[in-house]
This record gives C-alpha cells, sequence and structure tokens, in this order.
C-alpha cells in the first residue's frame, strides 16, 4: 500500500509539440494535472524531468503552472537515473516509493522506472497519465513493466491509496480534484 510519508511523484518529460503528438495527449493532460493536484494536497514530493529542453521544449503549458517550485531536472539520457542531479534529488528526497507519469512510455518513462528499480526503489507506473505516440507502444512497456515486477496504478486508485480515509481533512479537496 501507498503511504504518503513514504511516496514521491516523478513527472517525465511532458515537453513541448511532441506532449501533444502523442496518443490522447487531453485525456493525459486532464490525468496528469489531476495526479499533480492531489500529489500537491498531500505534500508529496514532485520531481520534474526535461529530456533535451533546447530541442524538445519545456515542459508543456498545460501542467506547468501546476508545477511552480518543483525541483525541474534537465537530462539527456533517456534513463533520468543516469543523470547524477537526477539521483542527487532522489536521493535528497529520502522516499522509497515512486508514482510515475509522463511520455514517451516506452523510452523515457520506461528506462527511469527500470533505472530506479535497479537503485532499489520501489515503482509505480501510472498507467492513465502515461502515452507514447503510438498507444500500442505505451501498452508494450506496461506489459514489460509488469514483468519487471514495476506496480500498476490509476490516477484515482493512487490518490485514493494514499488518502486512506474519508475522515481526512484533505478529503473533500481531494474529491474536487478528482471529479
Amino acid at each position: 500500500m501507498l503511504d504518503r510519508n513514504n511516496t514521491g511523484l516523478i513527472v517525465v518529460d511532458i515537453q513541448g509539440k511532441l506532449s501533444h503528438l502523442v496518443h490522447n495527449s487531453e485525456m493525459m493532460f486532464q490525468n496528469v494535472a489531476k495526479l499533480i493536484k492531489g500529489c500537491t494536497l498531500l505534500e508529496l514530493p514532485i520531481l520534474v524531468l526535461e529530456q533535451n529542453p533546447e530541442k524538445l521544449g519545456k515542459t508543456a503549458t498545460e501542467i506547468r503552472p501546476l508545477l511552480d517550485g518543483y525541483p525541474c531536472i534537465k537530462k539527456y539520457t533517456f534513463d533520468a537515473c543516469v543523470s547524477p542531479r537526477f539521483v542527487e534529488q532522489i536521493n535528497n528526497v529520502g522516499v522509497q516509493h515512486w508514482l510515475i507519469c509522463g511520455i514517451e512510455a516506452h523510452v523515457c518513462v520506461y528506462q527511469t522506472a527500470m533505472g530506479l528499480k535497479q537503485m532499489g526503489k520501489t515503482i509505480e507506473l501510472v498507467v492513465d497519465s502515461i502515452a507514447s505516440r503510438d498507444d500500442a507502444n505505451k501498452h508494450t512497456a506496461i506489459t514489460k513493466l509488469l514483468t519487471k515486477d514495476i506496480g500498476i496504478t490509476s490516477v484515482e486508485m493512487c490518490l485514493f491509496e494514499l488518502m486512506k480515509d474519508c475522515k481526512d481533512d484533505k478529503f473533500k479537496a481531494l474529491l474536487d480534484i478528482v471529479r
């Protein structure tokens, strides 16, 4: 079970034109926004990744305002765990469990999830908040990650799991986010 005292969120490369070219991008943006808002409400640490932003652009305007104040790490490798700055941030945050959302599912999301697993972290892929240009690639990434003991969740599933109790002071605000 997820525990909000030991869980963080990584937003992988939702940038520029590519973020609009992925399959069902509008739904992805809506789900990622809910996920970020929920994680912010629950005070989870959030790390933002940008792949080669000079070429691909900055984090998409649809979600950028929700990420103000969170560390944004520029990278050039598909696996963010090759980046010393990312590894430093992961270690500084000090949580064991990471939710992952972003693009492209079969490249940077997949490789970063595997890199984190190799670092000994526990990973849950938020499947309604990841995408690839070709939906078949997204499903291939999910299938392959399942075989590597990466957990699978959805926005609502993980947020309610983190909330735990409808008597929590933040429950009403969470309902407003997911509705």
